[in-house]
């Protein structure tokens, strides 16, 4: 028998965590109860984590090696995730490198009740291949049966969360089809920075465009978004990163260009963060606009469902 659905409460208190890349696991989850504890004290309610929190972003090279990384889920990092949103009675989104199978692993967000208990996963469905970004090489995409499933929301406490990953931000697709299951909010753990081969007006066209697309997401399904991204200068782990004779990538690593944000259901910006050092984001969204905004802009109201079958093709040619 399924659960019923708690009632929505109307005003949610959110904490996002940017940090640079921590030495070791144990480190990271000594740096995390310190915040997690803080963002407690100050009355959050959901805390989010970036991509990949414990360690440094790996998928700057291909390295066998960085297998080794990879942890079951459940498994130790969420037990011990578990275990602060127990104690501080939150409820977390973390992200983790998940080993399914042996040679089969997946980027997966995971998502902490109040309670301590793992109330759902996420696979990330888009995955890059772009120099310094070697994801394919280590994740296999989520599944899907070719409907909505892969893009479930995951009931909690606080709401119906639609937890996307970094790559998914850039595809409205996958937003709509969070929105059309039901989520109450957006959620986006994030690992983006800057090669440092750009120059500065690329660099912004960047930025703008990563907060923009986001922040469309907000507007088209009048869904508070929340974006976690890592921030710090992180080199990469070899001269000759993919062989790629095109770029000078290997001598610069990423940039991670932080400015985490939260926006409301019309894209406005509630909260964002620096682009350098670690900050705890906190913000405070209004659920009840969703309905509100809702009737005002009624764009699940006309769409045309009966006129997009054509976005199931790669390319209508």
């Amino acid at each position: 028998m399924t659960s019923p659905t708690p009632t929505l409460q109307a005003e949610l208190n959110v904490a996002l965590l940017q940090h640079t890349a921590k030495a070791s696991t144990a480190e990271f989850f000594q740096f995390l109860e310190h915040e997690v504890a803080k963002c407690a004290q100050a009355g959050s309610q959901l805390i989010v984590l970036q991509e990949l929190h414990n360690g440094p972003y790996f998928c700057q090279t291909e390295d066998l090696s960085q297998f080794d990384r990879a942890e079951p889920i459940p498994g130790p990092s969420t037990e011990l995730l578990g275990k602060l949103a127990n104690k501080h009675q939150v409820v977390i989104v973390g992200s983790l490198f998940e080993k399914r199978a042996p040679g089969l692993y997946h980027n997966c967000a995971v998502v902490l009740e109040k309670d301590g208990s793992l109330a759902g996963t996420y696979r990330k469905m888009h995955i890059p291949d772009d120099p310094g970004f070697y994801e394919k090489f280590y994740f296999t995409p989520g599944d899907s049966d070719g409907t909505y499933k892969g893009f479930e929301p995951i009931s909690t406490s606080v709401g119906k969360l639609g937890v996307l990953v970094c790559w998914d931000q850039w595809y409205p697709e996958a937003a709509r089809l969070m929105t059309l299951a039901g989520a109450d909010l957006l959620i986006y753990p994030t690992a983006i920075g800057w090669d440092l081969n750009d120059d500065e007006s690329e660099q912004k066209r960047q930025l703008d465009a990563w907060v923009t697309i986001q922040r469309s997401h907000a507007i088209a399904n009048n869904l508070p978004v929340l974006s976690c991204n890592r921030s710090g200068f992180e080199q990469s782990p070899s001269d000759n990163d993919h062989n790629d004779n095109t770029s000078n990538r290997a001598e610069s690593g990423i940039q991670f260009w932080g400015n985490s944000f939260v926006a409301g259901q019309q894209g406005e910006l509630l909260a964002q963060a620096e682009t350098n050092g670690e900050q705890t984001l906190l913000a405070t969204i209004n659920l009840t606009k969703t309905e509100q905004t809702r009737r005002i802009w009624p764009y699940l109201r006309d769409r045309r469902i009966d006129a997009y079958d054509a976005l199931t093709k790669r390319y209508i040619d």
